[in-house]
C-alpha cells in the first residue's frame, strides 16, 4: 500500500506496533496514545500518527537501526529527556549497553567531547535506574597503543572508509594527511580514524550510519560527501542512506533532512559520473 493510499486507522495501528516494540509490552499503547492526545494535543496526535505510524513504521531500516540513528542524533544536540528515554528504547530493540555506549565515542569524535560527557551522564542514569543501583560498575578503558600502532590501525580505517582509495601504506598515507591538514589531521587520523573507527564494539556498518546521522543533524554538509560513499563501502545501501534522512525528518527537522539529502544525491551523483568515465 502506497502512503497516499494509507487511513488514519492504517498509521495509527502501525503506531501503536511501534509503540509497543518501544516499550516492550510494559504499557498499554491505545491508553498511551490517548493520553498524548489528552496532554500535548495536535503535538501529540503527530507524535503517535507521523513519528512512530510513518517514520518508524517504514521497513526500509530496522527498529535497531533507527534507535541507533536517533540516540546518535539526540546525543549530539543535547536532548536529556528524549535521550534517556531513547536509551530504554534501543535497548528494547536489541542495542546492547556496549553499543549504546560506543556511540559515545562518536559523539565525542563529531560533536565534542562537552556533548560526549553530557550524553553519558543521561545514559549511566537510564542504566542505573533499570538496574536499580545508585552507580554502575566500573568500566574497561581503550587499548594503551603506540602512536604507531595508532597509525597503522587508522590507515586499515581509512582503506574501507575509501574503497581502496586510500594510500594503503601508513606512514605516506598518514604524512599526506597531516600535510594537508596540519595538526588537526594529526589529531583526527590518529584518534578518529586509529583509536574510535578501528574499535571492534560496533561494526563498520554502524558507525557510518551513526557518523551520518551525526553529520545531518550538525549540518555538516562537506563531512557528508565523505562519509556517504564511506557508508557504502561499509555495506549500507543508497536506500539505507536515504532513510537515515527520513528519519532525521523526526528528530533533526526537515531542512537538516533536506540539505543532508541534498548532499547525499550529490555524492551518489559524484559516484556514478566517476563510475561512468572508467575505461
Amino acid at each position: 500500500m502506497n502512503a497516499e493510499a494509507r487511513t488514519h486507522q492504517d498509521r495509527r495501528a502501525a503506531a501503536l506496533a511501534v509503540y509497543s516494540g518501544f516499550v516492550a509490552g510494559d504499557h498499554e499503547p491505545e491508553r498511551a496514545a490517548s493520553s498524548m492526545e489528552r496532554r500535548h494535543g495536535a503535538l501529540g496526535s503527530f507524535a503517535f500518527d507521523t513519528v512512530m505510524g510513518e517514520v518508524w513504521a517504514r521497513p526500509q531500516l530496522s527498529r535497531r537501526d533507527r534507535s541507533l540513528i536517533v540516540i546518535s542524533v539526540l546525543a549530539s544536540i543535547g536532548s536529556t529527556e528524549e535521550l534517556s528515554l531513547h536509551t530504554l528504547v534501543g535497548l528494547n530493540h536489541g542495542l546492547t549497553r556496549i553499543e549504546i555506549e560506543e556511540i559515545l565515542l562518536h559523539i565525542a569524535v563529531y560533536a565534542g567531547f562537552p556533548m560526549a560527557m553530557h550524553a553519558s551522564r543521561v545514559i549511566d542514569a537510564r542504566f542505573a535506574t533499570i538496574d536499580g543501583v545508585d552507580r554502575l560498575p566500573a568500566r574497561n578503558p581503550s587499548a594503551y597503543a603506540s602512536d604507531a600502532d595508532r597509525i597503522v590501525a587508522a590507515a586499515e580505517v581509512r582503506q574501507t572508509l575509501t574503497g581502496g582509495r586510500a594510500n594503503p601504506d601508513a606512514n605516506a598515507d598518514y604524512e599526506a594527511f597531516v600535510d594537508h591538514l596540519g595538526e588537526v589531521g594529526r589529531v583526527a587520523y590518529i584518534w578518529a580514524f586509529g583509536d574510535v573507527w578501528s574499535r571492534d564494539e560496533l561494526s563498520r556498518r554502524d558507525r557510518s550510519v551513526v557518523v551520518i546521522a551525526i553529520l545531518t543533524a550538525l549540518s555538516r554538509v562537506d563531512e557528508l560527501a565523505f562519509h556517504v560513499p564511506a557508508g557504502l563501502n561499509h555495506g549500507l545501501s543508497r536506500e539505507e542512506i536515504e532513510e537515515i534522512m527520513v528519519q532525521m525528518t523526526i528528530y533533526g527537522g526537515v531542512p537538516r533532512a533536506i540539505e543532508g539529502a541534498l548532499a547525499m544525491r550529490t555524492a551518489f551523483e559524484r559516484i556514478d559520473q566517476r563510475t561512468a568515465t572508467k575505461p
